[in-house]
Order: structure tokens, then C-alpha cells, then sequence
């Protein structure tokens, strides 16, 4: 089970997942997060679960995670820019997530655009970007991050081409740790482009 108490220990940010909603099951992180921010829920929350019945990946396609193992979460943000300025975000949270899996596990991952973290030819996560607006005015954006780090098991149409840090490795990851550190380089990532 995925220590969510000492995530929120450990969190060293000022606003991304400052406030962490945990599901040990939902169909979709990306839907219940979206409920959430219909809601107000505070800007940086994190809606994370150990299991999707019915994961959303990329033109509506299913996102399988094994229950359990990996990473399944989505961020609410209220961004402070305009829609254009949010241009390259997709690949820009790739980059951070490529970056807390190096300093965390010391594995190389690389990113096949617009959206795959790869790792030995091998899907090894996606980033699911939603903007939700009126116009040109931001209501609110959800980014949606799936990563195999522990998974074993894939159903036969994906073993050729989806894979996880543990297969590549023979070695387990802290889900915990990676998490902490995406969230310390993004959060700085952010600021930086004065996104939140």
C-alpha cells in the first residue's frame, strides 16, 4: 500500500500536493479529480488511488495499471497564465518526471513525444494534460501521470510494448520517493513560468 501519511510528511513544496485525496479505488483519477476541482478543491491537490477500473489514457484510449504497484494520480491547478502560455507543458512534465526517476532510481528513461515516458524501447508512463476554460479564460488544468514502477503483470496486447522500472530492473522502487521529488521539480518547473 502506498504510504500516503509519510507523502504528506515528506512534502517539501508550497502548493503542489500541499493537499492529497486518497482512493484506494476510483474508475479514474483524472474524472474524480475533475469532480473535485468543479468543487474548488485547493490549487495543487493531488487525487491519487491504488487502483482504476477505468484509467483514461490519450484520444479516450483505457489506461491499464496493475492494482498496487504503480503510480496513478492527477493534479488540479489553477493556473495564474493564459491558455498559449501553457504551450509544451505536456513535455515539460515529462522532463520532470524523466528527472525525479533518474535522481530517485538512476534509471535514464527518455520521452517519445507528445506524451510516453519510455525506457528500453518500452511505454513506461503518460501524462494525460486537460485544460478545462471558458474562452480564453483558464478554469482549471489536470494533469494526469501514470507510471509502471513496480508492475509485473500487463495483459498480452501490451507485454511487447509497455513495461516498468521493476521488469527493466529486477528491483523495486519507492512509489513515495518519485512522487516527492516530481513534485519538488515541477513545483519549481511552475514558478519558474509563473504557472502557479
Amino acid at each position: 500500500m502506498i504510504d500516503i501519511e509519510n507523502i504528506k510528511k515528506d512534502m517539501k513544496t508550497k502548493v503542489i500536493g500541499k493537499n492529497i485525496l486518497f482512493f484506494d479505488e476510483v474508475n479514474s483519477t483524472q474524472a474524480k479529480a475533475k469532480e473535485f476541482a468543479e468543487g474548488k478543491a485547493e490549487n495543487g491537490t493531488i487525487v491519487i488511488t491504488e487502483n482504476q477500473t477505468n484509467g483514461i489514457g490519450t484520444h479516450g484510449r483505457n489506461w491499464y495499471s496493475e492494482k498496487g504497484k504503480n503510480i496513478t494520480l492527477t493534479m488540479i491547478l489553477y493556473p495564474k497564465c493564459t491558455i498559449k502560455e501553457l504551450d509544451g507543458l505536456t513535455k515539460e512534465i515529462s522532463e520532470c518526471m524523466i528527472q525525479a526517476i533518474w535522481n530517485i532510481c538512476n534509471i535514464q528513461a527518455n520521452m517519445k513525444e507528445p506524451n510516453d515516458i519510455m525506457l528500453n524501447n518500452k511505454k513506461i508512463g503518460g501524462i494525460l494534460t486537460q485544460i478545462i476554460s471558458n474562452g480564453e479564460n483558464i478554469r482549471y488544468l489536470l494533469i494526469g501521470i501514470g507510471i509502471d514502477v513496480n508492475g509485473v503483470d500487463f495483459p498480452k496486447e501490451l507485454e511487447e510494448i509497455a513495461t516498468s522500472l521493476k521488469n527493466e530492473t529486477k528491483k523495486e522502487y519507492s512509489r513515495e520517493n518519485i512522487i516527492l521529488e516530481f513534485c519538488k521539480i515541477f513545483e519549481k518547473s511552475c514558478i519558474e513560468k509563473k504557472i502557479i
